[in-house]
């Protein structure tokens, strides 16, 4: 560790604050002692610390639950700190084990290349494109060859590799691991090294990772950094964490009307979790909104405000303006603004196969149960007769409260 880490410096009412930034909604951060004096040691030099994220593009977007760790680099990246968005292109040929009980397919490079053209697109709806630096890993990765990806894996023993859960539990149970794996957190760690990183960001999935940073950071003589980990956010459903491939997620590229209704449709107490980690609101605004709901008034207040924050963080203001009336108007029973329109021949046509057919349900037994349900409208009336046959005209078909279309029947 350099002098420079270990002279005390001046501990000001901003030092504290930014560690309060830093602080908020966090998990971890390791070692905090080391953080405060990595902050009072750039107020005092008016050198701004250099904040580290990696993001492998394991996919072609980003949905909100990314956003956590993405809202915390940009309060620490307001605070007028170097942030590093580093796009993990090289580790993504290797494929991150972390949480996996079995060894993760590596992307190709043409997936990895199509898929990191939408990350920093999307990040920069969080970040200020202007104040962040953009790296890729290949870019050191790559130049090491095989002499130095010796080198670097002399640095750590296979016993401190097997400590990692994921990895003792697969062999515990006899589930093959891939010596290529063990090469996913050297290569993490390496990019703290070639960035000379003070501060790296991760969900509490990447713990074992970031701890590697530091180590390394120390085998090649750097001062180590700290780590901060934020939780995994709760997706729609408030139970698993956000995941496409769970459905329950809101994507940061979705149209504002879809993303303000998912933002409502969260329970009441997930709203406050959503607040903490999402909102952009000082933690005072946030605790005065909960005794207002503790006091009585209604938490759908606090939920709207919640889902205006957010669909005018991606969309602008006006969008979210426009949101907000659009799902008052569905509430009332209204009909949205723009609908999908199509025209079908054949009239008269049976409702259930008009559904279908306008692709407002599946199949026509599934059409069936929605009209049992009484969760089918035509023209603002509830169709209860499955035998419903429409003659040719525009109607306008609303399936529960969200789906819509507008056809004309010949």
């Amino acid at each position: 560790m350099n002098q420079a880490s270990v002279t005390t410096f001046p501990v000001t009412d901003r030092v504290r604050e930014a560690l309060a930034v830093t602080l908020r909604g966090c998990e971890e951060l390791i070692p905090q002692e080391d953080w405060l004096r990595k902050l009072a040691r750039a107020e005092a030099q008016g050198v701004p610390l250099r904040i580290k994220l990696g993001l492998d593009p394991t996919a072609p977007d980003i949905h909100v639950g990314h956003t956590v760790v993405l809202n915390k680099l940009r309060q620490l990246q307001d605070l007028g700190h170097q942030v590093i968005f580093l796009i993990g292109d090289f580790t993504s040929l290797i494929g991150d084990p972390s949480g996996r009980n079995s060894t993760r397919p590596p992307l190709t490079p043409e997936q990895i290349k199509l898929n990191a053209e939408t990350y920093y697109r999307q990040a920069s709806l969080v970040l200020d494109p202007e104040r962040t630096e953009i790296r890729y890993n290949s870019e050191w990765c790559s130049p090491l060859g095989s002499a130095g990806m010796i080198q670097l894996a002399s640095r750590y023993t296979v016993a401190r590799m097997m400590e990692r859960n994921d990895f003792h539990d697969r062999f515990k149970a006899g589930t093959p691991i891939s010596v290529h794996e063990f090469l996913y957190p050297l290569m993490q760690g390496y990019d703290s090294v070639a960035l000379k990183s003070d501060l790296e960001l991760g969900g509490t999935d990447q713990k074992f990772n970031l701890l590697m940073g530091r180590h390394l950071q120390q085998e090649y003589g750097q001062e180590p950094q700290c780590i901060l980990t934020m939780p995994l956010l709760e997706g729609l459903d408030g139970v698993e964490k956000m995941s496409k491939s769970k459905g329950n997620y809101i994507g940061i590229s979705e149209d504002p009307n879809t993303m303000f209704a998912k933002v409502l449709s969260i329970s009441d107490s997930l709203m406050w979790r959503w607040y903490t980690l999402l909102s952009f609101q000082p933690l005072a605004a946030i605790e005065a909104l909960r005794e207002e709901v503790q006091a009585g008034r209604n938490p759908k207040d606090a939920k709207v405000a919640l889902a205006r924050e957010i669909t005018a963080r991606f969309h602008g203001a006006a969008a979210a303006e426009a949101a907000e009336q659009d799902f008052v108007n569905r509430s009332k029973g209204g009909i949205p603004d723009e609908i999908p329109e199509l025209a079908l021949s054949g009239a008269p046509l049976g409702i259930a196969a008009l559904l279908k057919m306008a692709g407002l349900a599946p199949s026509s037994s599934e059409a069936n149960r929605l009209i049992d349900g009484g969760g089918v409208r035509v023209d603002g009336g509830v169709v209860g007769d499955k035998g419903l046959k429409l003659a040719a005209g525009t109607y306008v078909l609303q399936v529960g409260k969200r789906k819509f279309a507008r056809v004309t029947l010949s």
